[in-house]
């Protein structure tokens, strides 16, 4: 049997949606998160320098995040519960730049999304609470971090939130850039 993902493109052709191959039995399951020379075969020639996990409640909202001059590519996925998992286009030379995508990654699905480098990211939790695990092409520099705002009325960005209940963000997340004063890529 082979373990090869099977690869999805998105609205944003770059942004790759991805359904590992899953062995289940009685037991549970196997399948494997990441091997480069099955994604290699599938146009997904990436190396990983740096892991990231995250823990976090109900209606918690972490991004729109990206690092500017060490731009990180990311492979996101969900181990414990549910997300809303969205990319936002920053390359001003791309035909899709200020457009999103947004998928659902839950440990029930088992499904990833890889961001390339030159998108925002950001998740919002819509079950009780939710684990989720990426892969950084390039490490975490505080002084590269940008954040776009959420809630930027020109990305419209349809997050499903219960009706008349904001999500919870840091302080830092709550005075993102919007993406008409944000430094963007080429």
């Amino acid at each position: 049997m082979s373990l090869a993902p099977e690869l999805f493109k998105t609205a944003i052709p770059e942004v790759i949606r991805i359904r590992p191959q899953l062995i289940e039995d009685e037991r549970g399951f196997f399948f494997e998160s990441w091997n480069a020379r099955t994604f290699a075969q599938g146009g997904l020639e990436i190396q990983f320098v740096q892991d990231n996990h995250s823990r976090s409640t109900a209606g918690c909202l972490r991004g729109l995040h990206y690092q500017m001059d060490n731009a990180q590519g990311k492979l996101v996925r969900a181990t414990l519960g549910e997300i809303f998992d969205v990319a936002v286009d920053l390359r001003r030379s791309s035909e899709t730049f200020g457009e999103w995508v947004g998928v659902t990654l839950s440990a029930a699905n088992h499904e990833m999304l890889w961001v390339p480098p030159g998108f925002a990211h950001g998740f919002l939790v819509v079950s009780d609470q939710a684990e989720v695990l990426y892969k950084c092409t390039n490490f975490y520099s505080p002084v590269a971090e940008r954040t776009l705002l959420w809630d930027d009325p020109d990305l419209a960005i349809d997050w499903p939130l219960p009706a008349g209940q904001p999500p919870k963000v840091s302080p830092k997340d709550a005075v993102g850039a919007l993406l008409r004063d944000a430094e963007c890529f080429p």
